[in-house]
């Protein structure tokens, strides 16, 4: 990791259906370092949150970023890796950017994280004080090659052996970041508890790709459960939400279209294409602006 990173003391926490990221700007407040994000995320001596999204000052004079130009991030996992990207990670930031004035709704603007700019937009406000936003993930891509894994390690392209040597199911799926959906006839704790480990330490997939056990519930709805990396078990993912849709769709299991992704922290919406670009549009709930203690600050240097 870059230990060259600072990122300032203050900071919004929001949230996507419980799945929480906290944002910090660019600055002179603490160094970024794996133990330093990690630190920060903790949930009991920390600030906690699920990740932090790393706001970097724009290349114009005095850091300023310049009209039109993409809004340039980096985000971490709460172990302290680096990660390429996340749509919880992403619509949080946009309900930031939009709380202080950065962003208007309906105005789509550009993202920059993980080497990839892509497009976000405010739908609209929410009752209760939650903000709609939307983002154009791009197009996904499938197959073990796609997300970094072992060309040829699956049996006809889709299966594999499970932990009880039972044949599982997967498409694997690049939405920027790599995922691993196991489709099933049914959602099951345990499954999700002995497959996301399992999945994730796999040798012919890359080491630490997300993971979604995936139903189709009805025509145009699917059903996930979700093991992510660098957190584990997790309520809601946003990058999950569209691996998941996405592949359901190129299996025929249901037609390309806006699609109801049901999760235990709540539900998302993801337009799939026949191209297989995918949206992700849902709520994003500001929690809270804050800074760190001096005294905690201190700690982390």
């Amino acid at each position: 990791m870059d230990h060259a990173l600072s990122l300032s003391r203050r900071f919004f926490k929001g949230h996507g259906h419980g799945n929480d990221y906290l944002v910090f700007e660019e600055g002179c407040g603490w160094p970024v370092s794996s133990a330093t994000v990690a630190a920060v995320c903790q949930r009991w001596r920390g600030v906690g949150g699920d990740g932090i999204v790393a706001l970097l000052a724009g290349d114009g004079p005095f850091g300023h970023r310049k009209r039109g130009d993409p809004f340039r991030l980096r985000m971490f996992n709460p172990d302290g890796t680096e990660f390429e990207r996340s749509g919880n990670g992403l619509r949080v930031l946009g309900s930031y950017l939009f709380g202080r004035g950065r962003v208007r709704k309906g105005e789509p603007f550009p993202v920059e994280v993980g080497g990839e700019v892509v497009e976000m937009e405010i739908l609209a406000r929410e009752p209760g004080g939650g903000v709609n936003v939307a983002v154009d993930m791009g197009r996904v891509r499938f197959g073990v090659g796609a997300v970094g894994g072992e060309e040829g390690g699956l049996e006809e392209g889709r299966f594999l052996s499970g932990p009880d040597g039972e044949r599982l199911d997967v498409a694997p799926v690049s939405v920027g970041n790599p995922h691993c959906v196991a489709l099933r006839g049914e959602l099951l704790e345990e499954d999700l508890l002995a497959l996301g480990p399992f999945l994730t330490t796999h040798p012919i997939l890359p080491q630490e790709i997300n993971v979604q056990l995936a139903r189709v519930k009805n025509e145009g709805e699917v059903e996930i459960l979700i093991w992510e990396r660098g957190v584990g078990r997790t309520s809601s993912s946003g990058t999950s939400a569209c691996a998941a849709a996405a592949a359901c769709v190129e299996r025929g299991l249901t037609p390309s279209g806006r699609i109801r992704v049901v999760m235990e922290g709540g539900d998302f919406f993801v337009t799939v294409s026949e191209e297989a670009s995918v949206v992700l549009e849902g709520p994003v709930w500001p929690v809270m602006e804050a800074e760190l203690t001096p005294d905690f600050q201190k700690a982390l240097f």
